[in-house]
């Protein structure tokens, strides 16, 4: 009897991770949701299923993230994806960043990243497949919510997950990134508070509002599905056309 597919998903607490969890789940997948809010990482593993399991920690922990990982791929019996949606966000104006805030938020995005990639690529089979998460803030530089750390953040992503991928093709393991538009999450809810500011963000793309998180967790599973088998490498952009202009 074939074993289903299994993934890791990270930052699986809340947001367009927790959807990708969902969605996997969805799809006959035994996923394993890690994310440091541990109550919020169990509460979505309970909505999916008992077949699922959930790992508290910070994915920028190199020692926990490489005993997790060891330990969820022996629960999940193999891995096929890696979705990496763990991270930070940050708004502080450019002027009034500091070195600290700067590092943090890049320790968390890239280097958080970065280890993920690692240490699913050591447990995968040819035939694996990685999605990152980047943002068009890296495509653009920001300009909508996230600043400076944010958005270099993002654009370092995008050049990480290139770099992965043309190291990881000889195992046979392919390596995507998705970078979403203003998605409704918990990440943006502050910001969107302000109607004025939500509107003219959405009105910057041709659909004119923002994603559902459950919207971008679908394009995620393609990334990583069998049928995706001749992408590798690429960025799909899902920001309801802002990047047309």
């Amino acid at each position: 009897m074939t074993r289903p597919r299994t993934a890791i998903v990270t930052g699986a607490a809340s947001g367009i991770g927790a959807a990708t969890v969902v969605e996997l789940a969805t799809r006959g997948y035994r996923v394993a949701a890690i994310d440091r809010d541990g109550p919020g990482v169990r509460a979505v593993v309970a909505a999916a299923g008992a077949q699922h399991l959930a790992l508290e920690l910070d994915i920028a922990d190199e020692t926990s993230i490489v005993a997790a990982f060891a330990d969820a791929v022996k629960s999940l019996g193999g891995l096929d994806a890696l979705v990496t949606s763990a991270g930070s966000a940050d708004m502080t104006p450019f002027m009034d960043l500091d070195a600290a805030t700067f590092h943090r938020v890049y320790h968390d995005n890239v280097v958080g990243t970065f280890l993920c990639i690692r240490e699913a690529a050591k447990h995968m089979p040819p035939g694996g497949r990685i999605c990152t998460v980047a943002s068009i803030a890296g495509l653009r530089g920001g300009g909508l919510s996230g600043t400076a750390a944010y958005a270099a953040s993002k654009g370092a992503v995008l050049a990480l997950t290139k770099n992965a991928a043309r190291a990881l093709a000889d195992r046979g393991i392919a390596v995507n990134t998705i970078a979403p538009g203003a998605t409704m999450t918990p990440m943006i809810a502050d910001v969107f508070a302000n109607e004025a500011h939500r509107k003219r963000v959405e009105s910057m793309n041709v659909m004119n509002r923002a994603a559902k998180a459950e919207e971008i967790a679908r394009a995620i599973a393609f990334l990583v599905s069998p049928e995706a088998s001749y992408v590798d490498g690429a960025t799909l952009v899902a920001d309801g056309g802002l990047c047309m202009y």
